[in-house]
């Protein structure tokens, strides 16, 4: 059989996109190998989130042709919905699949070497894999069976996005929100539990919007519907993600429920009321901010303001004893002064959050910020970064040091010799990393113990 080597860049959902198209790779009888083996067909699942991310799909790509000129070169994901174009005529691409066909990989890819056997014009079918990703296409069923984590599995919940920020070309490159139903994801999640994971990730591109693409009368099945308008009201819609979440804490088998990246509007106290009623559901948040500054936040085409943004904040630590709670902050986003970053540092440091992802501002094309005026010199960028850097080291040694004595639970995953001792290493539910001194395998348990302090600046002790 051929062999295939597979390089996936991108988000978590791309991840479990090429973890079902390797699952299918390996079902058919073809061979995985690395990537940077040579092989007869390479498969790059591409990003197109920054121009960087653009750049490097396309340097991937290019990696491979030269890797052995006679593979077959496959570009598949984000970057070829928003560069058909360019793809189409670049010469060391030789089939190019897009989203929403990412489960036909194994059928395209056959065609393709049919008739590329039989000596037929190939030209017709390098772009058939891709499709008009806003024409209102439905959800693409995928179903994950194993990942390359042997305790934790991320779960695809729904596709798309309707938010259409200023600086982002996702909603171009996904497309409208659709989600997935809910038998496909119970069906799945009982076979991960089979399979022994006892803790699941929901993913998606924006999962806050989970179900605003549903019927009422399909979903709720009687469920307060009062419940549900509270939910929309403060959201601008009828998000259902809370049912789901009562659903899957049904399912025998899985013990830990952890959320991917929420909208703030989704945090109201009708659904902080339905969350505090499910312990399998970790206390570990993470809340795309982007600014602290509301007049950034406008020209964001961000929906909340930052008081709307600390009353989420407040109602998770009202429910939950020290949740952990992360964010997303850019930097040098066209027209931000030196004033509005203030604003932002300030609000960051009443926050005093578990961790925050800082990322300095990547013009992108085809984005409305693309064309915006004003724009911040990268030195200036950087020092903002760098700041910011420095705050999210101090607070996170803070919210860490604050379980120091504490009970705890933590699934184990890894084990790892640190300075000559034997580890166990793993996550606690609010995703704090610990180390526990031992021999002894516990990967996929889940133990109890108390938080010692720390072993290093990543690592916390357990006793």
């Amino acid at each position: 059989m051929k062999s295939v080597a597979l390089h996936n860049l991108g988000c978590k959902v791309n991840a479990y996109e090429m973890d079902v198209m390797q699952q299918i790779l390996r079902e058919k009888g073809y061979v995985i190998v690395p990537f940077d083996e040579a092989a007869d067909i390479y498969i790059v699942n591409t990003c197109t989130v920054t121009n960087i991310a653009d750049r490097k799909s396309r340097q991937m790509l290019h990696q491979a042709k030269a890797r052995n000129p006679k593979a077959v070169v496959v570009a598949v994901g984000c970057y070829v919905q928003t560069a058909s174009k360019e793809l189409l005529q670049d010469a060391g691409v030789d089939l190019a699949i897009g989203n929403n066909k990412k489960g036909e990989v194994v059928s395209l890819l056959e065609r393709f070497l049919k008739e590329r056997e039989e000596g037929r014009e190939l030209e017709a079918l390098k772009g058939e894999g891709i499709i008009d990703i806003n024409a209102g296409c439905a959800y693409e069923e995928m179903t994950l069976k194993h990942t390359a984590e042997h305790t934790r599995a991320y779960i695809k919940i729904q596709d798309g996005c309707n938010q259409f920020c200023t600086y982002c070309i996702i909603p171009f490159a996904r497309g409208r929100v659709r989600s997935r139903r809910f038998e496909d994801i119970r069906e799945e999640l009982t076979g991960l539990a089979a399979a022994g994971y006892k803790e699941v990730v929901l993913t998606g591109i924006h999962i806050s919007s989970y179900g605003i693409d549903f019927a009422d009368g399909d979903w709720e099945e009687g469920r307060s519907r009062k419940l549900a308008a509270e939910d929309g009201q403060a959201y601008g819609g009828s998000p259902k993600l809370a049912s789901l979440l009562e659903r899957i804490h049904d399912i025998d088998g899985i013990e830990r429920i952890r959320l991917g990246s929420l909208e703030p509007r989704i945090v109201t106290k009708a659904f902080a009321d339905r969350l505090r009623l499910l312990p399998k559901i970790c206390p570990h948040f993470h809340l795309s901010l982007q600014s602290g500054c509301d007049e950034t936040l406008k020209r964001m085409n961000r929906h909340y303001t930052t008081g709307e943004y600390l009353q989420c904040v407040e109602l998770l630590r009202s429910i939950y004893a020290a949740p952990a709670i992360t964010t997303d902050i850019i930097v040098g986003f066209p027209g931000e002064t030196d004033e509005e970053f203030a604003e932002t540092y300030t609000f960051l440091e009443k926050l005093e959050l578990f961790e925050m992802h800082v990322f300095k501002y990547s013009e992108r094309k085809g984005t409305r910020a693309a064309g915006f005026q004003d724009k911040v010199s990268g030195s200036v960028r950087t020092e903002r970064s760098n700041r910011l850097l420095h705050l999210k080291k101090q607070q996170s040694a803070a919210f860490r040091m604050a379980y120091i004595g504490q009970e705890t639970e933590v699934l184990f995953e890894e084990a790892k010799e640190i300075d000559g001792k034997q580890y166990q290493i793993g996550h606690t539910e609010q995703y704090i990393r610990v180390a526990k001194c031992t021999k002894e395998k516990l990967s996929n348990c889940i133990i109890g113990g108390r938080i010692a302090g720390f072993l290093n600046d990543e690592l916390m002790l357990m006793e």
